[in-house]
């Protein structure tokens, strides 16, 4: 298998993922800390025979993705927090339209404007649906420039594979650091999902309708149960996670993307001087991984769950542990990040 080595940011290493995962469809707009991401796509989308959109607003560009989807296309937009926001309206369409589609968020702190420091505050807003309706989205979280890339492939598989669309879910840190991406040569692995839904004209056959909107009494009920159908099942199969010293550990951190790497560092140094201490880093936030924590813990087991925010995928940790083991907190927001001194401090007086 052909191997390549470059040094490249995370924003740009989504771009190149979605690209060579069979991204035939990009619509965004503009907004800081992701901009390389869509500079990426300017450039190289027309390059490779692909489409690329700056569209007029975020709200436009969501809509053209539905579209596209709509077409049967690999389409995709990102945006940053306020960005994503606009979005809501149109992935809730895109969602209850049984519409594939990837939605990236390079996260910046809030709320409103903000700034563009790095930030993990929309966690809600992507597990909890930000829009209407009661929706799933399915939100991976990469923690590394190569997860960046990879996870391209998994994001548009899972959304054909299920007809849902995928968030990836970075932050401004992520997104903006440089690190050694190794591009593999996976297009012999892309799944190529049948779409006999899409929208390609139906001659010689039944027309297909992409639409959220039902007027016959019991026909919207109806879509909601094969929903939540399909959303039973991804629960069942798409927990991802990564246990890091965990079986020995008196205390587990548990922190997510850009978190993650520094929580691992305080495992390392704490380790290095005899503490059982250990890391549990989810990868999708939905479906969020319950059986790390079911399969193993016990109530003497104490969990540190540590954020850029003021506390949001704590209620996970707190609903899916329900009691039998002591949750602590430590979170940064507003642009603020958690030293590794800083989670150490608490580690020694949770």
């Amino acid at each position: 298998m052909n191997k390549t080595k470059i040094l490249i940011s995370g924003n740009e290493a989504i771009a190149e993922g979605a690209i060579q995962a069979g991204c035939a469809f990009y619509a965004g707009y503009p907004i800081t800390p992701q901009n390389e991401l869509i500079g990426y796509f300017a450039k190289h989308m027309p390059e490779r025979g692909r489409v690329f959109i700056q569209a007029e607003s975020e709200l436009a560009a969501i809509n053209m993705v539905f579209g596209a989807s709509s077409a049967g296309a690999r389409a995709m937009t990102s945006s940053s927090s306020p960005g994503i926001s606009l979005k809501q309206e149109g992935i809730s369409y895109i969602a209850g339209a049984d519409l594939p589609a990837v939605i990236v968020n390079i996260q910046r702190a809030g709320p409103g404007l903000g700034n563009i420091w790095p930030a993990q505050s929309d966690y809600f807003q992507a597990t909890r649906a930000g829009g209407h309706g009661g929706y799933r989205l399915i939100v991976l979280a990469p923690a590394s420039v190569q997860e960046c890339y990879d996870f391209m492939f998994d994001a548009f598989d899972l959304a054909d594979k299920y007809r849902n669309p995928v968030m990836i879910l970075g932050d401004g840190l992520l997104g903006q650091m440089m690190e050694p991406l190794e591009i593999k040569d996976r297009r012999s692995k892309i799944k190529n999902y049948e779409k006999p839904w899409a929208l390609t004209g139906c001659k010689g056959r039944e027309p297909n309708i992409a639409k959220s909107f039902y007027m016959v009494e019991g026909d919207l009920e109806e879509s909601n149960l094969r929903q939540q159908k399909k959303y039973k099942l991804i629960q069942q199969k798409e927990e991802r996670w990564e246990e890091y010293f965990v079986k020995d550990a008196k205390i587990i951190l548990v922190a997510y993307g850009s978190m993650a790497r520094i929580a691992k560092g305080v495992v390392n140094r704490l380790r290095e001087k005899g503490e059982r201490i250990g890391l549990i880093r989810p990868m999708t936030l939905w479906p969020f991984p319950k059986k790390a924590f079911t399969q193993r813990p016990t109530p003497k087991t104490k969990y540190l769950v540590i954020e850029m925010s003021y506390g949001q995928m704590l209620e996970d940790v707190l609903l899916t542990v329900n009691g039998k083991s002591k949750v602590e907190f430590y979170g940064r927001s507003g642009g603020g990040v958690p030293t590794e001194e800083e989670i150490i401090k608490k580690v020694h007086s949770a």
